[in-house]
Order: C-alpha cells, then structure tokens, then sequence
C-alpha cells in the first residue's frame, strides 16, 4: 500500500447501517491471534449470504457480544468484512475483533454485533507490519467513532439481550 488510508467514507451507499450480525464462533485461518497478535472471531457468512450481499466490503465498527461471557457485556468492536487482500483469500469472512482481552476462546458461543459505521475499503498491504498497523489503526478509530453519543446509545439494544 503506498497512499494513507481514507477512513470513514466509503463512497457507497450505507443505507443498510446498521448491521445486525449473529452466528456462532466459528474457527477462522488462524491468523488473527498468531500472526498479527489481534484475535479475532469468526462468523460462518453462509448463514448470513442475504444479508451480506448489498453490503460493501469493508471494515466496520460497532459494538458486539459473545452469549454466555463476562454476563453478556457489550464490547467495542471492529469488523471486517470482505476478502483480505493481504492473504489472497478468495471466500469471503466476517471477522471480528473484540476489543477487550479474553483469558479463553470462545468457539461455538453465540456472537451478536451491531455494526454502526465504515471506517475503510479492504485494502493490500506490502507488509505484515504495515497491515498490524492498519489495524491498530483501525482499532482506535473504532474506539473513538464509538465514543460519540449516537453511537453509544447501541450499547444498550435488545438485540444483545432478546432470545
């Protein structure tokens, strides 16, 4: 990647935000906690082909929940969405970092997110390093995008709670 990256403006239509994803952890490439040290959970996008299919890829911010863990806390949350240019994958995922340190994985639990808003297109990286940076990146702005009060507001959804 040679340019600084846009974040928040995609250039496509957004009209589908919110995004209300669940689905159960699945096990992803591995990549996430090994590789670049930022472990995500995956969610099987067979189940959720429809409602991917006019969402542009991407990675997104929003707030997220795993059933079951820490009394069902909300966590600020980043996702991607989309093939990872980087790894040359040619299916399709939904991965989502947590942002919170977990003592355990969480395979098979149900995980809930509400996605808000686009922070940046999927993009190539020249190397390791400069994808673990983007992320980081990605991360605080996640954060900060999450501390507006429209935003904080999803914290409190039914959604995360409702059987």
């Amino acid at each position: 990647m040679t340019a600084e990256i846009e974040r928040g403006n995609s250039g496509q239509n957004l009209d589908k935000l919110p995004l209300f994803f669940k689905g159960s952890v699945i096990t992803g490439f591995g990549r996430g906690s090994k590789q670049l040290g930022i472990p995500t959970a995956n969610l099987p996008v067979e189940e959720l082909e429809e409602k991917l299919k006019d969402i542009p890829i991407g990675v997104y911010y929003g707030w997220a929940n795993v059933i079951g863990l820490e009394d069902n806390k909300v966590f600020p949350m980043a996702m991607s969405i989309g093939w990872n240019p980087f790894y040359k994958n040619t299916k399709k995922t939904i991965e989502i970092h947590l942002i919170n340190k977990f003592d355990s994985d969480f395979y098979g639990a149900e995980l809930r997110a509400i996605g808000l808003g686009f922070i940046r297109p999927m993009c190539d990286f020249k190397s390791l390093d400069e994808l673990v940076k983007a992320i980081n990146d990605d991360i605080d702005y996640a954060k900060s995008s999450l501390e507006k009060e429209e935003n904080k507001t999803f914290i409190n959804n039914i959604y995360f709670t409702q059987q």
